[in-house]
C-alpha cells in the first residue's frame, strides 16, 4: 500500500469515527416519569416528575405560552442520570387558572408560587432550566435563595436589552399606554404568532409540527385566557426593570452556565444570548440552527450539551 491509500485509509477512518460518534443515541428512559398536582395556597400546580430521586434535580421552568409539556422529549433524555421537576405555572398548562380576580398574575407571583411548591417538594437545592418566562421567573427564586443553586441552563431565556427583538417596540408602547394599544395583546396571542414562535426563520420548516402551535392558539383561546395573558404581558414590563439586578447577581456569583439559544428566535434575539458572556466569562455559549422554542429542532443536541455541563458541574 502507498503512501496516498495510507492516508486515505486514514482519512475515511477519522471522518468514520466522527460520524459514528455524532450518531451515538442517548441514553433515554420514560419509565420513572409522573404526573402530580399539588396544592400550592389553594391553587392546584401541575408537575411532571422522572428520574431517581437521590440523584441531583433539574428544574424545567417552561415559556409562553407553553406548560411542562414543552419539555416532553427532553425529559426522558436527562432521566438516566437526573430527577427532573416540570411544573406549570398558574393559568397554563394543566394547572389551575383562577381568575385575576383570585390570583394576580404577575411574575413575582409565579415565581412564588413555583418557589412554594418546589419547597412543599422538599427540593432545597437543583439546577435551573430558563426558556422563555421561565427567565424571569426563575431568576426572581434565585435572588430569593441563591444558596439552592447549582447551575444553569438558559434557553432562550433573556435578561439583557439586547436581546430584545423588534417586537419588543410596540410592546413598550403597549407598557406605556394598554388602553391605546389593545391591537398588542391580541396579536401576542394570535395563532400566525404561535407559529412564528416555533418556526419562524429556520431554514428547516419540516423539523416543526404544525400541532404545537395550533394546541398553543386552543390554549389561548379558552375562556379568561386572554385576560390572564394580558395581565403577564403587561407585567413583563418589570422583568426589563429588573435586568440590571439579574446582571449584578451574575457578576457576582458567577454560577456554572451553559447558554443553548436558538439563534433563528425573532423574539429573543441571538444578542441576547452573547451578552451573558459579559458577566459569565465562562459560561458554555452555543447558538444553535434553531428558533424560540429549540428543544422542538434540537432536543438531542440539548440534551448532550446538558449531560456534558453537568457531569462536570453537579454532583
Amino acid at each position: 500500500m502507498n503512501a496516498g491509500q495510507w492516508v486515505g485509509v486514514a482519512l475515511s477512518l477519522v471522518v468514520g469515527h466522527a460520524f459514528a460518534t455524532s450518531s451515538l443515541s442517548l441514553p433515554s428512559t420514560s419509565a420513572t416519569t409522573t404526573y402530580h398536582r399539588a396544592l400550592v395556597d389553594g391553587v392546584g400546580v401541575f408537575y411532571r416528575e422522572a428520574g431517581p430521586k437521590d440523584a441531583p434535580t433539574i428544574v424545567l421552568l417552561h415559556g409562553f405560552p407553553s406548560s411542562s409539556r414543552q419539555y416532553e422529549t427532553l425529559i426522558p433524555l436527562l432521566a438516566t442520570r437526573y430527577h427532573l421537576i416540570a411544573p406549570d405555572y398558574p393559568g397554563f398548562g394543566q394547572s389551575d387558572a383562577p381568575p385575576p380576580s383570585v390570583y394576580t398574575y404577575t411574575f413575582d407571583h409565579l415565581a412564588e408560587t413555583t418557589n412554594k411548591l418546589l419547597q412543599q417538594l422538599g427540593i432545597i437545592s437543583y439546577s435551573l432550566y430558563l426558556q422563555d418566562y421561565g427567565a424571569p421567573v426563575g431568576f426572581r427564586i434565585i435572588l430569593a435563595h441563591p444558596d439552592r443553586l447549582q447551575a444553569l441552563v438558559i434557553q432562550n431565556g433573556n435578561a439583557y436589552e439586547e436581546g430584545l427583538g423588534a417586537k419588543w417596540k410596540s410592546i413598550a408602547q403597549y407598557w406605556a399606554d394598554p388602553k391605546a394599544h389593545p391591537d398588542v395583546p391580541a396579536l401576542f396571542a394570535s395563532l400566525w404568532a404561535a407559529e412564528i414562535r416555533h418556526d419562524g426563520g429556520s431554514p428547516h420548516p419540516e423539523r416543526y409540527n404544525p400541532e404545537a402551535w395550533i394546541e398553543e392558539y386552543e390554549f389561548l383561546s379558552r375562556r379568561g385566557q386572554q385576560e390572564i395573558q394580558e395581565a403577564l404581558l403587561y407585567d413583563y414590563r418589570t422583568n426589563v426593570a429588573s435586568y440590571p439586578a439579574w446582571q449584578a447577581w451574575l457578576r457576582q456569583h458567577k454560577p456554572p452556565t451553559l447558554i443553548a439559544w436558538g439563534r433563528y428566535d425573532s423574539s429573543f434575539i441571538a444578542p441576547g444570548a452573547e451578552a451573558y458572556k459579559r458577566d459569565l466569562p465562562d459560561a458554555e455559549l452555543h447558538l444553535l440552527d434553531a428558533g424560540h422554542f429549540a428543544l422542538d429542532e434540537k432536543v438531542d443536541e440539548i440534551a448532550a450539551l446538558m449531560l456534558d455541563f453537568l457531569a462536570k458541574h453537579v454532583r
